[in-house]
């Protein structure tokens, strides 16, 4: 198991924004998709965003205009840039990386196929 260590996590007011940041091996990060995935109170854990090799991104369509997925290839590091932060937003906040050493362009969310994860950050938009 790869270490993926995750952080940015914390309570703000809605309106407001958080940056999460996720961090791995180089050897994983140059070869993966990247991901970010939620999981509220009792719920599944659902799709945020991905971004692929090639720097290609998806969103859910809950988050688009709102959140920004990128990465740093020189750090080996990848962020979610949550702005107007909603109460709905909040939940359990997990990194992924998909190995993709054969795909630029892949921008897939099945989490499933996710091999290499963060711990989770907790996120709690409210007053």
């Amino acid at each position: 198991q790869v270490p993926v260590v995750e952080s940015g996590g914390g309570l703000v007011q809605p309106g407001g924004s958080l940056r999460l940041s996720c961090a791995t091996s180089r050897s994983i990060f140059g070869f993966s998709t990247m991901g970010w995935y939620r999981q509220a109170p009792g719920e599944q854990r659902e799709f945020v965003a991905t971004i692929s090799r090639g720097g290609v991104t998806n969103y859910a369509d809950s988050v688009k205009g709102r959140f920004t997925i990128s990465r740093d290839n020189a750090k080996n590091v990848w962020y979610l840039q949550m702005n107007s932060l909603k109460p709905e937003d909040t939940g359990v906040y997990y990194c992924a990386a998909r190995w993709d050493p054969s795909v630029v362009c892949s921008t897939s969310d099945d989490q499933g196929t996710y091999t290499y994860w963060g711990q989770g950050t907790e996120v709690t938009v409210s007053y």
